[in-house]
């Protein structure tokens, strides 16, 4: 099963990208995607 995840932006926090996950994974899901605030590709994680 996976389960929705919001992934926030590291440099200014803002929430852009929404995933699946895999339910059975501890760590924290953490991709390089394009920030439209920032304006650049910039590391997303995970948030609760």
């Amino acid at each position: 099963m996976s389960k929705k995840v919001i992934l926030a932006c590291v440099a200014c926090g803002s929430r852009n990208y929404s995933t699946a996950s895999k339910e059975t994974q501890t760590e924290r899901l953490e991709l390089k995607k394009f920030c439209k605030t920032c304006a650049t590709h910039t590391i997303h994680r995970e948030t609760k």
